[in-house]
């Protein structure tokens, strides 16, 4: 059931609005091997650049999602703008897909919530409606980045 934005009564929320909306994301890949393939090639990775990149990835996507909730759930819109840019520009380096689609979808939500209502009433209610899907994403992105790495897919 959408919620009423309190600035704009009998208003759905863009938030909510963007979640409701939004085409399947199932239709993107978890891992797109071409652009890790193609980072790769540009990296003309014979010292393994690519791997230790995607090791980094792995290794701070918590972090990125951690400070992502954090600055939703306080109301902290320029931490939230800076997490959801570092989220969604780090998946799509990567190849992550699906991860980076709910990451720019969150960021125009952020974004038309900014210009239309307090970010400590607005914020929060994004992490209601996002986190959830963006938690569900990363793990089953992790999982696919480490299954790729452990069978040598980025070597």
């Amino acid at each position: 059931m959408p919620y009423l934005t309190a600035s704009f009564p009998g208003r759905v929320s863009p938030a909510k609005r963007t979640v409701m909306t939004q085409p399947d994301d199932s239709s993107r890949p978890l891992v797109d091997q071409s652009v890790l393939d193609r980072l790769r090639a540009e990296l003309d990775d014979d010292e393994g650049y690519c791997t230790v990149f995607v090791a980094n990835f792995i290794e701070y996507l918590p972090h990125r999602i951690a400070k992502l909730r954090l600055a939703l759930t306080t109301g902290d819109l320029d931490g939230a703008i800076d997490a959801v840019l570092s989220l969604k520009t780090s998946s799509q380096m990567v190849g992550a897909e699906r991860l980076a689609g709910l990451a720019m979808d969150l960021e125009v939500a952020i974004r038309d919530e900014s210009r239309q209502a307090d970010a400590a009433v607005s914020l929060p209610h994004l992490a209601a409606a996002f986190l959830k899907p963006i938690n569900q994403c990363s793990r089953q992105t992790l999982h696919r980045l480490q299954a790729q790495r452990s069978s040598g897919a980025n070597r």
